[in-house]
């Protein structure tokens, strides 16, 4: 089964996990990639990587000795991922909010970029906070974290923690989608 059959099946069987009719498009992942400034980075998170459209623009816009950490809960799409063949990719089957201990498992640095497609707006009640906590007590002071969203939700959970957004849209996809871009301040001890 080819990975479009694949996304249908689980958008389907898992709707809250998918949350998307179709796969990004080549215009939201390149978008994507230019927003995080993922050229620059050398460690970078993708959170709900679902079929890896994202993962394979992140990794192409990478420099040859960046990391890309993949987590992505949906064990199918996760099979997919382990067929992306780049020693630059480690792929995590499991949850975003473990997010600490997964970059500790794998002995990676801090990251300059995260990227998250996980469809806040649908996830359980007090997952979102514990992910975008996750998410603001890792990244590096400057670190980038971007999410490609329908809903505003993310806009609202990550306000508390990482300020306010830069926001941007993307029209040339189904459905066209907000990308929000958080930039962590440098704390005035590393000043």
């Amino acid at each position: 089964m080819n990975s479009r059959m694949i996304f249908l099946h689980e958008l389907l069987k898992n709707p809250s996990q998918v949350a998307s009719v179709a796969p990004s498009s080549r215009f939201l992942e390149q978008h994507i990639v230019k927003l995080a400034e993922a050229r620059s980075a050398q460690t970078l998170v993708e959170l709900g990587a679902g079929i890896g459209g994202t993962t394979r623009a992140m990794l192409g816009a990478m420099a040859p000795d960046a990391r890309l950490l993949s987590i992505e809960i949906n064990p199918r799409f996760c099979a997919l991922l382990d067929r992306i063949n780049d020693p630059r990719l480690t792929v995590h089957c499991g949850g975003a909010h473990e997010l600490r201990e997964t970059i500790s498992l794998y002995g990676l640095p801090a990251p300059e970029v995260v990227v998250s497609g996980i469809p806040f707006s649908v996830i359980e009640p007090g997952v979102g906070p514990k992910i975008v906590e996750a998410i603001s007590s890792v990244l590096v002071s400057g670190g980038r974290f971007v999410a490609y969203q329908i809903s505003r939700q993310v806009e609202e959970l990550s306000r508390p923690f990482l300020g306010a957004a830069r926001v941007e849209t993307e029209l040339l996809n189904l459905p066209p989608l907000r990308l929000y871009r958080w930039d962590k301040q440098i704390a005035f001890s590393e000043v």
